[in-house]
């Protein structure tokens, strides 16, 4: 890297899931939009066709007048060349295809089990980390041989198992994970706020918020605006509008499955006193499979949708004619802020900045203090010059930890059965698992299911598996 004044050049970065129909378009943005960085992206990819489409779609950006951040995009063919000499590595991978997805999602729809999204907890959440995990494992090893003091982002799903695979691949890895959920919960009370007292507009960075959680079932123990304690305005709010929920005027629930009312998290509140902070889609998850995923009835009711696979596949064959677009000039990048705060990560490590955002790393410095030092948690934390410290965030609820635990628990099963390739753990966990706990007794229906889901996704996994 090169530092002139407050800019700084020649950032070498490994993107590693660079074939990314989404979130790499989304960095391009970002990174176009930062004038204080400029450098080289190396895209890594197993559909290396797809990566060097990116790279053909970043390289565009270079010429254009409003996008003052200069990137060079390129195009590694392995990991060693990926990434030797970085300073920083993005990982945003999808192991498997639509076809295990569809497994994941909706096979455990047979015991009656639902799930809103299926990549973080519940029966898809589990199955898919452990196709992703052997993945993170290999990246760890690569980047402790090739750049043992690059930072390392992780943008995939499941978040807290990805965080908990690197560090328990290579204990001194310099690597955290990025949500925006948070974000979302920020931007409903700053217009709950914004409403309540008369005002415009409040922006979602002026909402301080203290976080307490596990990636996707984070939660804030204090929230104000300025000098104004929000819980009281929240409360108020909820007890006028609870039936309808809130509306996100940019994201309104009607018109896609991804959104919802946040009639979930007003619920929770109802019940614990605390603020939810992530998306009821992800929230319904942590909870037993018979309050909120009971059915798709219930799930109607409490005004948020059920991620069919057979709407993914519509999204990837979408994304699949724009990139064509992109390439052949047809279309025109919008260059819009993501509202991902990763880029602004990276100008406050390279020194140019300061800046406090949530994120998940092992709970090492005890900043949940009640909760297991192994766990990966989230709270904010503080980056500036080649550092991250994370903000103690105090003790969570004890009917909070109750909650959590379980999922806790599971994070080590899962990890520990990906690593030995044990079917029991994996029998175990499910057991465990809130949404199954709620909705099935029966053993040997939940070691069917089991097997079955990790029958459909076996030519993604270890050779341990197929013994």
């Amino acid at each position: 890297m090169k530092w002139s004044k407050k800019h700084v050049s020649d950032i070498q970065i490994a993107y590693i899931g660079g074939g990314s129909k989404l979130w790499a378009w989304k960095l391009m943005a970002d990174l176009a939009l930062e004038p204080a960085l400029s450098g080289t992206i190396r895209l890594y990819d197993i559909d290396t066709d797809a990566a060097e489409k990116n790279a053909l779609v970043g390289n565009q950006l270079k010429d254009r007048a409003d996008a003052p951040g200069k990137w060079n995009y390129t195009v590694a063919y392995n990991l060693k060349d990926a990434l030797t000499g970085v300073d920083f590595v993005i990982i945003s991978i999808l192991p498997g295809t639509l076809d295990e997805m569809e497994s994941d999602v909706h096979l455990p729809e047979r015991l009656g089990i639902y799930q809103s999204v299926g990549d973080t907890a519940g029966p898809g959440g589990m199955i898919r980390a452990l196709r992703t995990l052997p993945m993170y494992a290999e990246i760890a090893e690569a980047v402790k041989a090739y750049s043992p003091d690059a930072w390392v982002i992780s943008y995939t799903n499941p978040m807290t198992l990805c965080v908990k695979s690197l560090y328990d691949t290579f204990p001194q890895i310099k690597a955290f994970g990025c949500c925006h959920e948070v974000f979302g919960t920020q931007k409903v009370l700053a217009n709950i706020a914004a409403e309540t007292l008369g005002l415009e507009s409040i922006d979602r960075r002026d909402i301080h918020v203290n976080v307490q959680g596990i990636n996707h079932f984070t939660w804030f123990d204090d929230a104000s605006y300025q000098n104004i304690d929000l819980f009281p305005i929240y409360k108020s709010y909820i007890e006028k509008h609870f039936a309808e929920g809130w509306s996100d005027p940019d994201r309104p629930w009607e018109k896609s499955t991804f959104n919802c009312r946040h009639r979930v998290k007003m619920d929770l509140f109802n019940q614990y006193g605390y603020i939810a902070a992530a998306g009821d889609r992800h929230l319904a998850e942590f909870m037993p499979g018979d309050s909120y995923l009971n059915d798709p009835e219930t799930v109607q009711k409490w005004m948020f949708g059920l991620t069919r696979v057979s709407f993914r596949r519509q999204q990837y064959a979408e994304r699949l004619k724009r990139r064509e677009r992109l390439i052949t000039g047809e279309e025109k990048m919008e260059l819009i802020p993501s509202g991902e705060e990763g880029v602004l990560i990276i100008k406050a490590l390279v020194g140019l900045d300061r800046i406090v955002s949530n994120v998940n790393i092992p709970n090492t410095n005890r900043q949940i203090s009640n909760l297991p030092e192994s766990a990966v948690v989230e709270t904010n934390a503080l980056f500036y010059r080649d550092h991250i410290r994370p903000v103690d965030a105090g003790a969570v609820d004890e009917k909070l930890k109750e909650l959590m635990m379980p999922h806790i628990e599971n994070h080590e099963r899962i990890l520990e059965a990906s690593k030995s390739c044990n079917i029991e753990l994996v029998v175990q966990a499910f057991k465990e698992d809130p949404l199954v706990k709620a909705k099935c007794k029966d053993g040997a229906e939940i070691r069917r299911l089991v097997e079955d889901m990790i029958q459909n996704t076996i030519s993604y996994l270890p050779e341990g598996w197929k013994k």
